[in-house]
């Protein structure tokens, strides 16, 4: 079973430069002016006994001006990491993105350059399962930059489930998990009181205990980690991220997996630490995306329509998270999370803040709203999907793809 891990790595402007108007929004991208967290990561797959796999590492950059100087970083740290890591790795950066553009254009086949992205989590995602099928995997395993393996039986453990009979499903896609910093696994102990009015971590929470810390050790989950996602090439040939959804990207697959007939499940021996540096942008900005996220996917789930081949997902079946996030009083939540949000900015002295807070409201009620179908969109966006990945997986794009370090 060829096996392939792609690691995103989202880099910035210098620390100087801050973000700029137009850039990505990333959780944490490293400024080029730090060494940030991949070469961490790289170094630490030398704990895993298991070593015959390929390792590719995808350069992100929030802006297309540094695109050149990230790959230039990025490189650097590879070439670094593979003196000890003990595996193959290699780099997929915007020029090589830019040589699968111009593959596609010279076929007559302009219409899936949009599907190949550098930009957005969701874009990104999918050059990972296209990169793995390109490069002739089995199985794509995603890790983030952000993470350290402990674990040296991981690889085994990955490969363990995938592909066998679970109950009455197959296990093309299958989970693992995030061990925190402080060895804590709850999502975090203080919570001022937007957060507990939100919920959002007291159901992660709840559906922690009910997945992780229970047995068997391999259940049907409502939520996954995008960066500890194994995934069969039977199902990455066959279904994409969405890119329309701004975060969230990883329950959002597992959502779109599931309409197509693919459960997620989790394994809760596969883990991982997970070591991120502090989130760059503020709160009401976080939470915007998580607004625009759920309601989103709301709709893509009130938008189901009977259709062959596929399994029609209700926000019950992925209770407890993010279930209860995809219901009818989702605006209630919304207006009452950000009304208290506000007040805690005020109490802090950031009126700019308050009204960012107060603006998402009225945002939920509008620009939130998808203005197209999200459930035929991503029908029509499978299609295309499924398309592009029989073209991946020929020996021209093969040959083409020799990602160098």
């Amino acid at each position: 079973m060829k096996v392939c891990m792609v690691i995103p790595s989202y880099w910035a402007r210098e620390s100087k430069d801050g973000w700029r108007a137009g850039d990505a929004v990333y959780d944490h991208p490293t400024p080029l002016d730090e060494d940030g967290t991949l070469l961490r990561a790289l170094q630490s797959l030398d704990v895993l006994e298991d070593k015959d796999f390929q390792v590719v590492v995808i350069a992100a950059a929030t802006a297309g001006d540094i695109e050149d100087r990230v790959e230039e970083k990025v490189a650097g740290i590879i070439d670094e990491a593979s003196r000890t890591a003990g595996v193959d790795i290699k780099l997929f950066a915007p020029s090589h993105l830019g040589e699968i553009h111009g593959l596609l254009q010279s076929r007559g086949m302009d219409e899936y350059v949009p599907l190949l992205q550098l930009r957005g989590y969701s874009n990104i995602r999918n050059l990972c399962l296209f990169i793995a099928h390109a490069l002739g995997s089995d199985l794509a395993v995603l890790i983030d930059d952000d993470e350290v393996f402990e674990d040296t039986q991981f690889i085994g453990k990955a490969k363990e489930f995938i592909g066998s009979v679970v109950g009455d499903s197959t296990a093309h896609a299958v989970a693992g998990y995030y061990l925190q910093s402080d060895g804590d696994n709850r999502t975090m102990k203080e919570r001022s009181p937007w957060m507990e009015y939100w919920g959002q971590y007291k159901v992660m929470d709840e559906g922690f205990d009910r997945i992780i810390w229970t047995e068997p050790r391999l259940k049907e989950t409502p939520f996954v980690f995008g960066g500890n996602m194994v995934i069969h090439r039977e199902l990455f040939t066959v279904v994409p991220f969405d890119p329309d959804v701004p975060r969230g990207e990883d329950i959002d697959y597992l959502i779109n997996a599931r309409m197509f007939g693919f459960p997620f499940f989790l394994d809760n021996k596969l883990s991982i630490r997970h070591l991120p540096p502090p989130k760059s942008h503020p709160v009401w900005m976080q939470l915007r995306e998580d607004i625009y996220r759920f309601i989103y996917e709301r709709a893509k789930l009130e938008g189901q329509v009977e259709m062959e081949g596929m399994v029609r997902v209700a926000p019950e079946d992925l209770d407890p998270y993010p279930g209860r996030f995809l219901r009818s009083d989702l605006e209630e939540k919304i207006e009452g999370t950000c009304r208290l949000l506000s007040e805690e900015y005020l109490e802090q002295g950031d009126t700019a803040g308050s009204e960012e807070a107060l603006r998402n409201i009225e945002l939920a009620r509008t620009d939130a709203v998808p203005k197209l179908d999200p459930f035929q969109r991503l029908c029509e966006l499978q299609k295309r999907w499924q398309e592009l990945m029989e073209f991946a997986g020929s020996d021209e794009v093969r040959t083409r793809l020799m990602c160098r370090k």
